[in-house]
């Protein structure tokens, strides 16, 4: 397990409770084949669907739903094939956007594994970390994504026993500069507090990263950070070949 992965705690005196900056929702899904419907294109069908699933992305895009990415998860873990990342300033164009994309050749037969939205709001372990998706930042060629749940007392400790612990995990953390952090809160969203997306080109340094964070003492105030679900980023006509 792990605490929310970081960049360096610079403040964790308490300001005003609105995040500076820009601000966003956010939505991953998680999708598996259906042993029970097999979906075998044939030559013809091909260009097809791909064509359609890029008009989609296409189109939800001019209604404000970007789509960071189409993620390979497969082979990873045994229920998880394709992972969706969406982004755009009002939850419910995310599930509209979501619905449209489901709705496509490729991943109408698709079953739902995971689910989870979070919005920009301040992190706890740096009241002015934006997310990179948010900071125009590009897609990196991983994402590795969990959620993260504090144990029942962490929000009750004092907070200067609180900041240094963060400050702690966030110098370590920060020490991976190849790993794009994406932090977001999902209170009420869900059933988890925090959503931890990170991204990097190379996958070994997001499994060197998750490593050295267990190495803090903020790691003993953690109650829930699974599942884990990590993928290489992928073109739509990729798409294809993973699901076949």
């Amino acid at each position: 397990m792990s605490t929310p992965a970081a960049v360096p705690a610079e403040s964790t005196a308490p300001e005003d409770t609105t995040p500076e900056g820009p601000s966003g929702f956010t939505l991953w899904a998680v999708l598996r084949r259906d042993p029970a419907r097999p979906d075998d294109l044939d030559g013809t069908d091909v260009p097809k669907a791909v064509q359609e699933l890029e008009g989609v992305i296409a189109d939800i895009e001019l209604q404000g739903v970007v789509t960071r990415g189409l993620y390979d998860v497969s082979g990873l873990k045994a229920d998880a094939d394709v992972m969706i990342w969406l982004h755009g300033p009002e939850a419910e164009a995310l599930q509209w956007g979501l619905r449209q994309l489901r709705r496509t050749r490729l991943f109408k037969s698709l079953l739902p594994t995971w689910n989870a939205m979070g919005v920009h709001r301040d992190a706890e372990f740096n009241r002015q970390h934006v997310p990179g998706f948010l900071r125009g930042k590009e897609p990196r060629g991983w994402l590795c994504v969990y959620p993260f749940v504090r144990s029942y007392d962490w929000y009750l400790l004092p907070e200067d026993e609180r900041s240094q612990m963060l400050a702690e995990h966030g110098r370590m953390g920060a020490a991976f500069r190849g790993v794009l952090a994406n932090t977001v809160a999902s209170f009420a969203l869900g059933d988890y507090e925090w959503i931890l997306p990170l991204e990097a080109d190379e996958l070994t340094d997001l499994v060197d990263m998750m490593r050295d964070l267990r190495y803090t003492e903020a790691r003993r105030h953690v109650r829930e950070e699974v599942p884990f679900f990590t993928g290489r980023r992928i073109q739509p006509a990729e798409v294809v070949e993973v699901l076949q």
